[in-house]
């Protein structure tokens, strides 16, 4: 008779730093709850579980009974427990040394939360890169899950992935899991009888000594949180019934990651190559690539040969998104200056204070875009700036910064000078624009210089656009889906098109320049300004229109950030500024203008006012404001940056900065604009 199954079956759980306490609150009264009240009711089905460790904690200090449950199922043996890193950072674009510290951050709080040390971790959107392995083995892992489709682009076939490999780099072990793609799209899409049957027509082969592994890790937001999936796994049975199935089954018996591994014997050497799952390796293309990539799909699917050509079909790696969004780039690129900085600072009473913001600002969600909205959600940007500003101003409490430094902060070949004064701090790109591209307040620990411009995304050709003359009343429009199981489940999230809001065209124009503060035009036409000097407290550039000279200087004195312009040689044309700013409150109720300490209307309502000298930006969520005072009355208009992306739930809009058009008629003289920053 054949052995039964071994079916290695994990979850992983995770919620990203800054994430509003409603959707926590929400996920965990749709996933959390009910899936460990289900798991808690079956004791002989073992399973693995990672609960990333800001999330763990959140769960552990609002819903202990939870967390009961869960410390209940690892004492009586039910429930392995996966380290990773405490922040689920992406172990690969962090140093070494924080690598290191990550995993042994969380590794602890698990032993010391539920008595479990992890041999086995999570690899962060299972990004596979050799060099992360020294530190993983440093810190006590044995083992680690990856998709099956790293080992498909080694040459391996799909019959060779039931159990574990091993792989090396610099003369440290590591054994690795395929996570089965069949698997990941069943569970718990297709109906539980058909995942059941799949896992025990495995058996058929299982005659040697050692039990052929059904292999399952992916997220636990699929049993509950992704459309329909509630009332799917929920309300209509389905995690009950697969679990009752699998314990009644003769062939195939749940167990956990470890005791197989200990039990067992590795298939043999492997060498991965650096790469994600398949969907991952698509989304960090640039669009125009993705476009390629995505038609060769097609064209591989049609002809009937995807299945074995699909490792063949790589696309790009998770780092590529540091390439493809200067924004994400510029937060990494200052993170990294800050670990350095941090790296060698002696010894001090609030070294664990400044580590944990460090791994904070590590979190990987605001670094990249797919199905989840990553970095397009500003209060997750804003929850990693929080962080780097925090630890920044306590860095130079014991190891101050010059008030000017000039270097190359993100490595794309152009200097910045980083002028600050322990109050307020501007980063100014040596470019054309002359654009502030970070402001930071300490006090407020807030860059109002977060904003992300409009890209192209290769997405964008499935989004269904609305009549441009039919009224934006933003209630969403039509949506398709279909079931990957041929009629029969539920839709996966990948196989959903479905807009929240309505979408125009314009609404996905991308943008010429960059969302910087203090962009200049004449006319319409943007300045090309040329770096001149900077002194301790100011930066200078100029520029030439026609016969006329433009002088820029930008200063800080105290928490007032001045913009002096001067003009000489008889200009006589309109002259604008363009400013966006990212304010917390964004569209919602939390953000207002005040003129003359009046309302006078939203951050997300367009309107203009002629002859305006002072207005205030007050954002509730900032807790704090920015006045912005004019030595000379303009006209001032405002609009919000929206930009489209995806998620779980479908195509949506998002504010990403409140957008300040000042302008005036320019001749010879000087003219002065200020940014005060404030808390309440």
């Amino acid at each position: 008779m054949p052995r039964p199954v071994s079916l290695l079956f994990g979850v992983h759980a995770h919620q990203p730093i800054g994430n509003f306490p409603e959707v926590l609150a929400d996920a965990h009264q749709r996933c959390y709850k009910p899936f460990l009240e289900v798991l808690f009711r079956y004791p002989d089905f073992h399973f693995a579980v990672h609960f990333s460790g800001w999330l763990l904690d959140y769960l552990c200090a609002h819903f202990p009974q939870d967390m009961a449950m869960l410390t209940e199922m690892v004492r009586r043996g039910q429930v392995e427990l996966f380290g990773a890193g405490e922040t689920e950072p992406v172990l690969a674009a962090i140093p070494a040394r924080d690598r290191t510290g990550q995993i042994e951050t969380f590794s602890g709080k698990l032993e010391t939360k539920f008595g479990q040390r992890p041999s086995g971790a999570w690899l962060t959107e299972r990004v596979w890169d050799s060099t992360v392995v020294p530190a993983l083995a440093a810190c006590g892992i044995r083992y680690v899950i990856v998709d099956d489709y790293h080992f498909l682009c080694t040459g391996k076939t799909t019959g060779q992935l039931n159990g574990f490999f091993t792989t090396e780099e610099d003369a440290c072990r590591l054994d690795i899991f395929p996570i089965s793609e069949t698997l990941r799209y069943k569970l718990p899409f297709s109906p539980a009888d058909e995942a059941i049957a799949h896992i025990e027509s495995l058996a058929t082969g299982n005659v040697g000594d050692q039990s052929i592994a059904a292999i399952y890790f992916d997220d636990i937001e699929k049993f509950g949180i992704w459309p329909e999936t509630y009332a799917w796994v929920y309300e209509q049975g389905w995690l009950e019934q697969f679990i009752q199935g699998i314990l009644s089954s003769p062939k195939v018996t749940p167990r956990h990651y470890r005791d197989y591994h200990t039990a067992g014997r590795t298939k043999g050497i492997v060498y991965l190559p650096t790469t994600s799952y398949i969907e991952m390796n698509e989304w960090t293309l640039p669009a125009e690539s993705a476009r390629i990539y995505t038609d060769l799909v097609k064209q591989s699917k049609a002809s009937g040969g995807f299945e074995r050509n699909k490792a063949f079909l790589r696309g790009g790696i998770w780092k590529n998104f540091l390439s493809r969004y200067p924004e994400s780039n510029w937060m990494h690129k200052r993170m990294l200056a800050l670990s350095e900085r941090l790296a060698v600072l002696p010894e001090n009473p609030n070294t664990g204070e400044m580590q944990w913001k460090l791994y904070a600002a590590q979190a990987n969600d605001a670094y990249w875009h797919g199905l989840f909205g990553g970095l397009y959600l500003p209060h997750l940007r804003r929850a990693i700036y929080n962080s780097l500003i925090d630890l920044e101003a306590m860095l130079d409490q014991y190891a101050p910064r010059a008030n000017r430094i000039t270097q190359d902060i993100d490595f794309d070949g152009i200097d910045e000078t980083c002028l600050q004064n322990g109050i307020l701090q501007i980063i100014l790109k040596h470019d054309p624009s002359a654009g502030i591209a970070e402001f930071d307040a300490y006090d407020l620990k807030h860059n109002f210089g977060d904003t992300l411009r409009r890209h192209y995304e290769d997405y964008f050709h499935k989004v269904q656009l609305c009549d441009e003359h039919s009224p934006n009343d933003d209630t969403g429009s039509g949506s398709t889906s279909h079931s990957a199981d041929s009629g029969s489940g539920i839709a996966s999230a990948h196989d959903r098109i479905v807009s929240k809001h309505n979408i125009h065209a314009a609404d996905l124009e991308p943008d010429n320049h960059a969302r910087a503060l203090f962009i200049d035009r004449i006319n319409n036409t943007l300045i090309e300004y040329r770096y001149m000097d900077s002194g301790a407290n100011s930066i200078r550039f100029q520029a030439r229109y026609e016969s006329a000279l433009i002088v820029k200087q930008l200063e800080l004195l105290n928490n007032r950030l001045q913009v002096t312009y001067r003009f000489t040689g008889g200009l006589k044309h309109s002259f604008s500024t363009e400013i966006n700013l990212a304010m917390p409150s964004c569209d919602g109720p939390g953000g207002r203008f005040m003129v003359r300490n009046e309302p006078t209307g939203g951050f997300g309502q367009p309107f203009a006012l002629p002859d305006l000298t002072e207005i205030t930006l007050d954002d509730d969520t900032l807790q704090g404001s920015l006045l912005l005072k004019s030595s000379i009355p303009v006209r001032f208009s405002t609009q919000p940056l929206f930009t489209v992306s995806q998620s779980e739930q479908g195509f949506e809009k998002i504010m990403q900065a409140v957008t300040l058009l000042l302008t005036w008629p320019v001749e010879t003289g000087e003219f002065i604009l200020s940014l005060d920053a404030s808390r309440r």
